[in-house]
């Protein structure tokens, strides 16, 4: 009887599956992305999504700057922005071996000189093919659909987006062979806790923003399929952000999460973060979805530590550096 229930259970966890998420890679990337790839494929994590803001841009990331071949000239802004992305790529994307990597557009995408076109361009080998020229897109594994926005300027989705998306979602909401919805962009969604590293602190019209919101709401209601909602942006990480008076008095609280922690300079926790049902900062590393059978996907966030960083990355870059990125790369005020 024992042998028959452990093969049971052994077989119910067998078609569990994991996936890796993480954002902001920028200032300390370099070291903190191999040590996300490394750890994910240990966790036997099916892909990674990465939820934007790759490098600075409006300055020179400070592991570039460490790279040995810069120690004693650093490059000029100029040079730098002609091969900040193909450094990404190379030292960022490239640790993870054959683990599909999934791209998202952040803030720092389209700071200029870098612009969405270039981006579309550059980063085509990490979308989905019908989504060549968008920057936008869904995939599907298993049951579950995720869907990669873009809401990289200003907080905004522009109308194509919103069309695309509602019709998106009016899809899997019919299709019986998905049980899940998995969100994903750059800035959390209106009224979270995290409003001020949101779609709300540009100070523009949140409407879209409420908009997709709301659809999830309602598609999660009406086909009663489980709905997940991730974003970056906030350099700090931080569950149940959608648990505010806001969403509470609409009967509306979506399961959230900010994991903006794959090297970016820390942000302190905003306020109101006592509301959250984790929330830290001054750490780096990924959040870990566990997909069961039934399509409920169960989140952890997996600290990282220097000793995760890879022996030859921290030879490379120097064990000063490699402390500096751990316990001074954090900004002190918002």
């Amino acid at each position: 009887m024992l042998r028959a229930l452990a093969f049971v259970l052994l077989a119910v966890n067998a078609r569990a599956w994991t996936f890796a998420v993480s954002g902001d890679s920028r200032n300390c990337g370099d070291l903190v992305m191999p040590a996300i790839a490394a750890a994910a494929r240990k966790d036997g994590a099916a892909f990674f999504w990465h939820l934007g803001d790759f490098r600075w841009t409006m300055k020179v990331d400070q592991d570039i700057l460490h790279q040995p071949r810069y120690l004693r000239r650093p490059p000029s802004l100029g040079r730098y922005h002609a091969f900040e992305w193909d450094d990404f790529v190379s030292s960022q994307i490239e640790p993870f071996g054959k683990t599909p990597v999934y791209l998202g557009i952040g803030n720092h995408e389209t700071l200029p000189p870098k612009t969405r076109a270039q981006y579309i361009k550059r980063f085509r080998a990490w979308r989905p093919r019908d989504a060549a020229d968008r920057t936008y897109y869904q995939w599907v594994r298993a049951g579950v659909a995720f869907i990669s926005l873009d809401n990289a300027t200003a907080g905004r989705f522009d109308a194509a987006q919103l069309n695309w998306f509602e019709r998106t979602l009016k899809n899997d909401e019919a299709d019986a062979a998905l049980t899940t919805i998995v969100v994903g962009m750059h800035e959390a969604l209106p009224e979270s806790i995290a409003s001020g590293r949101s779609m709300m602190q540009s100070g523009v019209d949140t409407s879209a923003g409420k908009r997709v919101y709301e659809d999830l709401v309602l598609a999660r209601d009406l086909s009663r399929k489980r709905v997940y909602v991730l974003a970056s942006h906030a350099h700090l990480f931080m569950s149940g952000i959608f648990n505010t008076e806001y969403w509470r008095t609409r009967g509306a609280v979506l399961p959230g999460w900010i994991v903006g922690t794959a090297g970016a300079t820390s942000h302190p926790l905003p306020p109101g973060w006592g509301q959250a049902k984790e929330a830290a900062t001054g750490i780096y590393g990924y959040l870990l979805g566990r997909v069961a059978d039934d399509g409920t996907v169960s989140f952890a966030f997996k600290r990282l530590r220097r000793r995760d960083v890879p022996a030859a990355v921290r030879r490379s870059y120097g064990a000063p550096f490699v402390r500096w990125c751990f316990e001074k790369n954090r900004r002190l005020v918002p």
